[in-house]
């Protein structure tokens, strides 16, 4: 019985650990309206604490409208520069466009994605 209640034990603890794990989280900025056709720079800050061979961010992703346009890769031989990052992107907006964004730790997942709208106004 004891071996039992030890091992709920590590198991509840164990599970527990993953719900404070420092997942990869990220942040978009982009402006919200722009002329239609012009050219914008989006921006995503990833944050994530760890960052050695064997505990990083092992991608980060950029959608448009539901579709992957940009992936970033990292891996033990090609970290990224320091824990908390930013990666850009340049494109041109010629319609309304939903962006989503997301990052991913190794170890622990992700801390889910994030989503911006940049609307379109006439030129």
């Amino acid at each position: 019985m004891r071996k039992l209640i030890f091992a709920i034990t590590v198991l509840f603890i164990f599970s527990g650990l993953n719900l404070l794990a420092n997942k990869t989280s990220v942040d978009i900025k982009a402006p919200a309206t722009i002329k239609k056709g012009s050219e914008v720079t989006i921006i995503i800050n990833v944050t994530h604490k760890g960052n050695s061979k064997m505990h990083h961010t092992d991608w980060v992703t950029l959608k448009l409208n539901g579709k992957e346009i940009k992936k970033w890769e990292y891996t033990k031989e090609s970290l990224p520069a320091t824990e908390n990052f930013k990666v850009e992107y340049k494109m041109t907006v010629t319609e309304d466009s939903t962006l989503e964004a997301q990052g991913d730790c190794n170890l622990h997942g992700s801390a889910g994605p994030k989503t911006i709208v940049i609307k379109t106004t006439q030129p």
